[in-house]
C-alpha cells in the first residue's frame, strides 16, 4: 500500500534516536553536575547529577547514570537513574534501565528486563483529557 520512500519516512518521523535529531550528547565515560536545558533531542550516556528541563525528548543510554530532577516532553530511559521525572507526553523505560524514584507522565512503557521501584502517577493532559 505505502511505497518504500513512505515507509521510511513514516518511521523516521515516529522514532526520535535518529542520530541527525540528536542535538547534543554527553558520550560514556564523560560526567556533567548542573543544570541542563534544551529545545531538541539530547542524548545522555555519560554521568549527570543535577537538573534537566526540556519540553523536547531526552534519550538517556543504557551507560548512563544520572541522579537528577527531571522535567522534559519525552524521556527514553535505558541506564541508570534515581531522582523523579515528570514528562509531558511518555516515558519509555527500555531494557536494561534500573529506575529508582517518582515518574509523573500522561503514558509509560516498560520493557521486560527493565527493574524500578519507586511510585507512578499518570494523568492525562491537555488535549487527551478532554474527550
Amino acid at each position: 500500500m505505502f511505497a518504500k520512500k513512505d515507509k521510511d519516512m513514516i518511521s523516521r518521523r515516529e522514532s526520535p534516536l535518529e542520530k541527525s535529531d540528536i542535538k547534543a550528547f554527553l558520550g560514556p565515560g564523560s560526567q556533567f553536575e548542573g543544570r541542563l536545558v534544551f529545545n531538541e533531542i539530547v542524548r545522555l550516556d555519560g554521568a549527570f547529577r543535577g537538573e534537566v528541563t526540556s519540553k523536547d525528548t531526552l534519550i538517556v543510554g543504557d551507560s548512563a547514570d544520572l541522579q537528577a530532577e527531571v522535567s522534559v516532553g519525552t524521556l527514553i530511559m535505558s541506564g541508570r537513574f534515581k531522582g523523579n521525572i515528570k514528562a509531558v507526553t511518555r516515558v519509555e523505560l527500555r531494557a536494561p534501565a534500573q529506575v529508582e524514584g517518582t515518574i509523573e507522565t500522561p503514558a509509560l512503557t516498560v520493557e521486560d528486563g527493565v527493574v524500578f521501584n519507586g511510585t507512578v502517577s499518570m494523568k492525562r493532559g491537555g488535549a487527551e483529557g478532554a474527550a
